[in-house]
């Protein structure tokens, strides 16, 4: 006989689609795979890539120079054409816009709807890490020549991740970019139920992405990172995060 409560309160909120890419799973049925199978995703980062992202040989030669990171496989990968973008957008594109795009999509897609067809509002809260893509561009004379400030700024602004969203989904309901640091991600959540129980939308689309250069690092006792390049959330053993 089962325990489980069937009482309501009116309030409920159901989960009907994930989507999601990771470092070492492409996928939210990989990640989770993955860590019922006690496996540990992060990457050891050869030297030959390192140097490659611009790491000094003599941080290499650094024992105290950890060589892990949390790599995501064909993070610059988008599919430009099948949601409008010219090649030329889509280059000046922030990677994590294109990937919080794609990741919108497969979630409506794996819940089973069309936002085109679906006839009541929905809704997109969102958070993205620090765009590191946007400092590559201005570093490139021929990208600065060829392109307008305002283009750099419009394909690249964390503001533009939701509305951008909304707009090539045909999303009408709430847009809302949000920015609370780590937390972002949950605090978009938060405002997705809220925004629910409020009856400003039918259904919401809620997350984060954050992508960045995985460089390794530099261990130093009480800092944030892990003295041994390990993420034990939780143990005894735990010495701080890797980046991802």
């Amino acid at each position: 006989m089962s325990n489980i409560s069937t009482n309501t309160t009116g309030f409920e909120i159901a989960v009907i689609g994930m989507s999601g890419r990771f470092p070492g799973a492409s996928s939210v049925q990989q990640l989770w795979e993955g860590l019922v199978a006690g496996q540990e995703l992060l990457a050891q980062l050869d030297d030959k890539y390192l140097l490659e992202q611009g790491v000094s040989e003599a941080d290499l030669r650094d024992p105290s120079y950890i060589k892990v990171g949390g790599v995501l496989e064909k993070a610059d990968h988008f599919d430009a054409a099948f949601f409008g973008f010219s090649p030329r957008e889509a280059e000046l594109l922030d990677p994590q816009q294109r990937q919080f795009l794609e990741c919108a999509w497969s979630a409506l897609e794996t819940a089973g709807y069309d936002a085109n067809r679906y006839p009541n509002p929905i809704g997109i809260f969102g958070g993205a890490g620090m765009n590191g893509y946007l400092l590559n561009l201005y570093s490139n004379p021929d990208v600065r020549n060829s392109a307008s400030p305002y283009e750099l700024f419009v394909g690249n602004d964390k503001d533009f991740l939701a509305t951008r969203v909304a707009f090539k989904l045909n999303l009408r309901g709430p847009s809302i970019s949000v920015q609370t640091a780590c937390s972002s991600s949950l605090v978009a959540v938060h405002l997705a139920c809220q925004s629910l129980l409020g009856g400003e939308c039918d259904m919401a689309l809620a997350g984060g992405v954050a992508i960045s250069r995985q460089r390794g690092y530099r261990a130093q006792q009480g800092n944030i990172y892990a003295l041994d390049g390990h993420c034990r959330a939780f143990d005894a053993k735990a010495s701080g995060t890797v980046g991802g």
